[in-house]
């Protein structure tokens, strides 16, 4: 074997890949909300608007099937990645309502159809047995790239007295900059299994649709109004939103690759189980808080129960027919979607009259996805995709 085909492979292009996104994305994070309240003036009204406006392209991921008719998904991703990374760039640079939803929707198109495509490659080339381990791994890489990421935010705006725009500028470059390396290096990688290129709904995916969905509303709490709280409620800085980040990237780069195995040896049921309850105390926790420091710790805690959703897609990939693979990423994502589009607007209306309500409704979410959660069998396969007798214990 050759020194270059030791490392020239389809898993090492989908780490580095890995690597690229949270540049661009850590970054608009971790700025988001300073730089909206600062610059454009922001309410929790035009934060709604903004982030129901960023899942507008996640919600169209069903396209990616048409797009697949034009390329590859391999090409697609790298794209994406182009389009992530300049969206990103230029956030800093149109400090306005109407500049701010512009850049919002380009960054997101690229990081939402990265996405989808690469859900789509790892699930065709991770091997059953290994893949939650290797998405566990995946999530590590994607924390230590946060890492950098955050690090740099504290270093530019605490140390060297950068403007928050110079930030997002270099942060994403750097994507582009990968996406590139990516593109010039890598060789097109076969596929083992030709895909649908066509819009594809299967009645015995039931399940795994409706813990998207579910996933979806939840997640939107989460991104749109934990970091909000952080900010508004308890007063804190880009710089100290950054060290959170930087906190829950180290957590995440330790343990991501644990959880992995950990959902391959108590399977998908078990893990999805110990998930959603957690969240259910997690939620509650965020509508009674009143210390920053407890907030913090949920905050933390929530975030390294991301993790634990790779049991939703090791779950599909072992139910599903092998070339479902790209259509139903692209399907799913548009079903993880629909309430991501509407619940940010109505939730930005609710906030001002109670944000406790906003983030009951999240545990009401979680312990749906509990209960859903009861129906996935031990063994789940093609054939064997629901257990109709839910199990009562762990």
């Amino acid at each position: 074997m050759s020194p270059t085909s030791k490392w020239n492979r389809p898993e090492i292009l989908l780490f580095i890949m890995a690597a690229a996104v949270p540049l661009s994305m850590g970054t608009w994070q971790a700025l988001l909300n300073n730089f909206a309240i600062e610059r454009a003036a922001f309410t929790g009204v035009e934060i709604g608007i903004l982030q129901s406006l960023r899942e507008i392209p996640g919600f169209l991921s069903f396209a990616v099937v048409f797009v697949l008719l034009l390329m590859r998904e391999q090409t697609l991703a790298l794209l994406s990645l182009l389009l992530l990374g300049i969206g990103t760039a230029a956030t800093g640079y149109f400090p306005t309502v109407l500049g701010l939803y512009a850049t919002t929707v380009l960054m997101s198109t690229g990081f939402h159809y990265y996405e989808t495509v690469n859900q789509s490659l790892q699930l065709q080339w991770f091997d059953k047995a290994t893949a939650a381990h290797n998405m566990g791994r995946m999530v590590a890489i994607g924390s230590f790239a946060s890492l950098l990421a955050f690090g740099l935010v504290w270093l530019m705006l605490d140390i060297m007295n950068a403007t928050m725009e110079t930030v997002y500028l270099v942060s994403g470059g750097a994507t582009v900059v990968i996406a590139v390396f990516c593109w010039v290096l890598f060789p097109l990688f076969p596929q083992k299994v030709k895909q649908h290129k066509k819009i594809i709904l299967r009645k015995r995916y039931w399940l795994f649709y409706a813990l998207q969905f579910l996933s979806g509303a939840r997640r939107q709490i989460f991104v749109v109004f934990a970091g909000f709280l952080m900010v508004e409620k308890f007063g804190f800085d880009a710089a100290a939103i950054s060290i959170m980040f930087l906190v829950n990237g180290v957590l995440n780069m330790i343990c991501a690759p644990q959880i992995g195995k950990l959902i391959g040896r108590w399977g998908e049921r078990r893990s999805l189980t110990v998930e959603y309850i957690g969240l259910v105390v997690i939620f509650v926790g965020y509508a009674l808080v009143q210390n920053p420091w407890f907030a913090v710790g949920l905050y933390i805690l929530d975030h390294l129960f991301f993790s634990m959703a790779i049991a939703m897609r090791t779950y599909f990939q072992k139910i599903a027919d092998p070339k479902d693979m790209a259509p139903t990423a692209g399907v799913s994502f548009t079903i993880n979607h629909i309430a991501a589009v509407i619940l940010p607007a109505l939730y930005g209306g609710l906030w001002i009259i109670s944000p406790a309500a906003v983030f009951l409704t999240g545990a009401a979410l979680a312990f749906l996805s509990l209960v859903l959660s009861r129906f996935i069998p031990i063994v789940p396969e093609e054939g064997n995709e629901v257990s109709w007798r839910p199990a009562l214990r762990l």
